[in-house]
Parts: C-alpha cells; sequence; structure tokens
C-alpha cells in the first residue's frame, strides 16, 4: 500500500460509518459496545476528530470489522444501500388518519430528510414551525391535498409538485379521498 496518511484520514469516517450502517447500530449502540462516547463516535464519523490507534481498535472489535480491511482502498461505486419496505421506519401517531415513512437515513433528521406519507379520507398533518429558513418540497403520488404554509393554500393533484416555507405553521391535508405525498425537508 503506497498511499499516504491523509488519503487513509480521508477515507476513514465514511468507512466507519458505513460499516456502522452495515450492522444496523446506531452512534448510542457503537459508543456502548465500544467504550467511546457516542459524541466522539459522531465526529469521527463526520471527519472532524481523528481516532487514537487505541480508540480506531475498539471502534474495529465493536463493529466486528477487519482494522486493516478499514483502511484499504475499495470502488465504493459497486456498493447499494438498500432498506426493503418492511425495514422503513413509519409514525402512525402524528397527524390526523395519515401514515408517515421515514425514508432518510436517521443521521440526517433535522437537516435533509425524506418521507412517504399516505393520507385516508379525512387525513391531515398539521405542523408546527421548523428552524427558520426551513423549506419543504412536497409531490403528490395519488389523489388530492391542500398545502397551506403561513396564510397561502393551494390545492395540488397528482404529479403536481409544491415548494414551500416550513418555518411557518404549515398543513396538508387529503381533500378528495386518500391521497399520497413524496416530501422533502430541508431545514437551513
Amino acid at each position: 500500500m503506497t498511499e499516504n496518511s491523509d488519503d487513509i484520514l480521508t477515507r476513514l469516517p465514511a468507512r466507519l460509518k458505513e460499516a456502522r450502517r452495515a450492522k444496523g447500530l446506531s452512534l448510542e449502540a457503537v459508543a456502548n459496545l465500544s467504550g467511546v462516547s457516542r459524541s466522539m463516535v459522531s465526529q469521527i464519523e463526520r471527519g472532524e476528530s481523528s481516532p487514537t490507534i487505541s480508540t480506531l481498535w475498539n471502534l474495529t472489535r465493536a463493529l466486528q470489522v477487519d482494522f486493516a480491511g478499514l483502511l484499504e482502498e475499495s470502488e465504493t461505486t459497486d456498493q447499494i444501500e438498500v432498506l426493503r419496505s418492511a425495514e422503513v421506519p413509519s409514525i402512525d401517531n402524528m397527524g390526523q388518519s395519515c401514515r408517515i415513512r421515514i425514508l432518510s437515513p436517521p443521521e440526517e433528521a433535522g437537516g435533509h430528510e425524506v418521507y412517504d406519507i399516505r393520507f385516508d379520507a379525512d387525513g391531515a398533518l398539521n405542523s408546527q414551525p421548523h428552524a427558520r429558513g426551513a423549506r419543504e418540497q412536497l409531490t403528490v403520488l395519488e389523489g388530492t391535498v391542500r398545502v397551506t404554509s403561513g396564510a397561502a393554500t393551494m390545492e395540488l393533484q397528482q404529479g403536481d409538485t409544491a415548494r414551500y416555507a416550513a418555518d411557518v405553521p404549515h398543513a396538508i391535508a387529503a381533500t378528495d379521498g386518500p391521497a399520497r405525498v413524496f416530501l422533502i425537508v430541508k431545514n437551513a
């Protein structure tokens, strides 16, 4: 291996995060298994901190991965991360007669979030303002919905897309039977 330490340090955070995700472990679980604090694991995965050899050893043992394998160069273009339909987390107790499936990775919460929302005929999701500058983009996959953002309201049909402020009270409601939307939340 004829690489310099900068190449290794550039690859290491992503490799650790990939290994953690492949095992289906949260940051907290890795922290508990390795004895490395949750915040340190997070900083290492974001590339904000370089681990000591001891810390790296504890993390690789907790993740049950080969220490040397994390550092080797590999093709990442031939990998596909799959979350099967039955494994997609959902929220059924938020809103009125709607089911929210969370499609984005947990670590992106508060940043770039992606949802698949199904509404019953009388379904609605009323939301309080998100962080300042937050925006949502909604595409109607099935049915008809009414989107409200602050004082603005718009009716959308299948195939329509709306972009609107989410740092004000906002809502999505099925207006003519069941509906389904694809929602992207982008926090500033």
